[in-house]
């Protein structure tokens, strides 16, 4: 169960075009568990139980300011992955010096990046 803590960022909502498609991509991809809310949304939790989130249709896709990365083992592997599931990398590995991070756009038009732990 998720901890309730001061700060926490615990809820996303996704702009998206076809809830169905973008709950597959992250559950392929990410492995993100998805769910239907009670209000009959498509929903998902991340794949440490920690964060939640729904898509919502009839927004604009977020491609500007605010970019939210999510952890990756494998940085290499992941851009495969995405590129395999239909996300256009807009940013590749390698243009954060010292970082291993690289954008994508997702099924529904949104901006977001990837991140890796340098290996120690």
């Amino acid at each position: 169960m998720p901890q309730p803590t001061h700060g926490k960022i615990c809820y996303l909502e996704i702009p998206a075009t076809d809830a169905a498609l973008s709950s597959a991509f992250y559950s392929r991809v990410f492995g993100w568990k998805i769910r239907k809310r009670g209000d009959g949304a498509v929903a998902f939790d991340d794949a440490t139980g920690e964060v939640s989130g729904a898509w919502v249709t009839g927004r604009q896709p977020h491609t500007t300011g605010l970019v939210v990365y999510i952890m990756v083992d494998d940085a290499e592997a992941t851009v495969e992955a995405l590129s395999e599931n239909g996300a256009e990398i807009v940013q590749p590995i390698g243009a954060d010096p010292g970082e291993l991070t690289a954008r994508f756009r997702d099924p529904g038009g949104n901006i977001f990046g990837i991140y890796q732990e340098p290996p120690q």
